[in-house]
């Protein structure tokens, strides 16, 4: 569960910024959803806590609640970062400029049934090889897939985040949506 909020928090702060630099609502959105998670995981973590409390334990039991707060305060760190793409605020025009001189985005998209990538492994498909797409999550429904490697598969309705130069993006939604084969 630890592990969980930890690899959770590292893909917020990701995408947080992705949301914030390309003002993409619906990586924000994302934001927002993992937020929930953690705040679930995060009360989860500490009832256990707290059901391990017992004179012989105490520190085992003050460790666990304080790394969930801890955890908690990162994933509302890059929820208040997502929250200006949420809200429409404007990005200064010193930031603006300088994500301008990027050369790599994060992207998302999902996998349609029309795909060549649904029900291959990243291995097969070799993406970060052929096209410099690096696939770093893919959310599967409510689950999430972090680091994911050669020998994860790719299924139909998995939404896919990955981190790409620029020229990249319209090959990866073309892949991703069936309008274009590797």
């Amino acid at each position: 569960m630890v592990l969980e909020m930890k690899d959770t928090t590292e893909l917020m702060i990701d995408l947080a910024y992705s949301s914030l630099i390309y003002n993409n609502q619906e990586i924000a959105e994302e934001v927002s959803h993992l937020n929930e998670v953690v705040s679930s995981l995060s009360l989860e973590l500490r009832r256990m806590a707290v059901g391990r409390l017992s004179r012989k334990n105490t520190d085992l039991a003050l460790i666990l609640a304080e790394l969930s707060y801890s955890l908690q305060r990162v994933a509302d760190a890059a929820m208040e970062i997502a929250d200006v793409v949420l809200r429409g605020l404007p990005l200064h025009p010193i930031l603006r400029r300088s994500i301008q001189e990027g050369e790599v985005g994060i992207y998302r998209a999902k996998v349609s049934p029309k795909s060549k990538l649904a029900g291959k492994t990243l291995g097969e498909v070799e993406l970060a090889s052929e096209t410099g797409i690096w696939v770093f999550a893919i959310r599967r429904g409510k689950k999430w897939i972090y680091g994911p490697d050669e020998n994860t598969r790719i299924k139909e309705g998995d939404i896919l985040f990955v981190r790409a130069p620029d020229e990249s993006r319209k090959l990866f939604l073309k892949l991703c949506s069936g309008k274009k084969k590797l």
